[in-house]
């Protein structure tokens, strides 16, 4: 991605492809995730290494649905954003970070009836990790 725009744009595409269970074309052949774009504990790519302190951690009780990335929150490098999507493609929450928060912890309510499929976590740094709930 020549920005940060442009990961951001391709990011969001590929989000909203994850979350409705479709996956774009420039995807297909991939497995779903595009090496480079999207990172997962077992996909770390360029990353490798990295998943320990990147990819969302996720535990759920009862509705609530906690997630966690155990990176530390510095000025230079930290988590941004994390973001719960349900099983039919809904955006469940989202949570946006800064650096001087202390930890990278975000807690969402399911809606009766909604199941939450996947977590993401995004670090300024070290791009975008997906976590699938119950994989």
């Amino acid at each position: 991605m020549t920005d940060r725009r442009d990961f951001l744009k391709a990011s969001l595409v590929v989000a909203a492809g994850v979350a409705v269970g479709k996956v774009p074309p420039v995807l297909a052949g991939t497995g779903g995730l595009p090496k480079g774009l999207i990172y997962t504990a077992e996909a770390q790519g360029k990353w490798a290494g990295k998943a320990k302190s990147h990819a969302p951690v996720v535990s759920i009780d009862g509705s609530k649905v906690t997630i966690k990335t155990n990176h530390p929150m510095t000025e230079p490098h930290f988590i941004v954003r994390h973001t719960l999507v349900s099983d039919n493609g809904e955006v469940i929450g989202a949570k946006t970070f800064s650096a001087t928060d202390v930890k990278a912890v975000s807690v969402f309510e399911l809606p009766a009836g909604k199941s939450a499929r996947y977590a993401s976590s995004f670090c300024n740094k070290h791009d975008f990790w997906v976590t699938e709930i119950g994989s």
